[in-house]
């Protein structure tokens, strides 16, 4: 596998904004094999996508383990799901093209299940509430641990469409800033204006998200 510009590790993914095929499925092949080593992608779980222009993104095919993912193993499909190049897309595609429509910086969705995001998913009454903690300086307009962000909490739903326009219109209606969301006993959605972006989102809810289940066994 080729280097991506920049460094040959995923640190190096950084600030490039990728745009071509090849580019952007070397980072998907890295940051799957990253979340598989941590244990947010077990199985063939999950699923990460690049945008590569207004017209199309780079996708997982359907049912690949992430800790063994090869660029043979990403397609391609436009923004309505649909393939354009071999391979079957993963039902969830709907969700992804619905960030990509929802706000056109976006340039790369990570889509996990980790066991705490999927167990806090399950327990969560509601939105989840994160304030006053350090890390949040890890997401975009947070300068201060005096702030908070929100991550609703969808019921999972198999048919995709119809859990993609819940999505969109709870985006559309609300004046929050969001990072990221759940689905209830599923997993987690974040994304950035580029991969270094999702990821770092990623191990910053990850971080938030164990630190909630930690507390809430020292409260019992």
């Amino acid at each position: 596998m080729g280097s991506v510009p920049g460094d040959s590790n995923l640190g190096g993914l950084g600030g490039v904004r990728v745009t071509t095929f090849n580019q952007a499925a070397e980072s998907i092949v890295t940051i799957g094999r990253y979340c598989y080593q941590r244990g947010w992608l077990p199985a063939t779980s999950g699923n990460i996508s690049v945008r590569l222009d207004d017209q199309a993104l780079a996708l997982t095919k359907s049912g690949k383990n992430k800790g063994e993912l090869a660029v043979a193993d990403i397609m391609q499909v436009d923004m309505q799901g649909q393939p354009l190049s071999e391979g079957k897309p993963s039902a969830e595609t709907l969700l992804h093209c619905q960030l990509y429509g929802w706000q056109a910086d976006i340039g790369a969705v990570i889509h996990t299940h980790s066991p705490a995001a999927t167990t806090l998913s399950v327990l969560a009454r509601g939105a989840l509430i994160f304030e006053q903690r350090e890390i949040l300086k890890a997401f975009p307009g947070i300068e201060s641990h005096e702030n908070k962000i929100e991550i609703p909490v969808f019921n999972n739903d198999q048919n995709m469409p119809r859990l993609a326009r819940q999505v969109e219109a709870y985006m559309a209606e609300s004046h929050r800033h969001f990072v990221a969301y759940l689905i209830r006993g599923h997993g987690l959605y974040t994304w950035g204006t580029a991969m270094h972006d999702a990821q770092r989102h990623l191990e910053a809810l990850e971080f938030l998200f164990e630190c909630q289940l930690l507390m809430g066994r020292t409260q019992r």
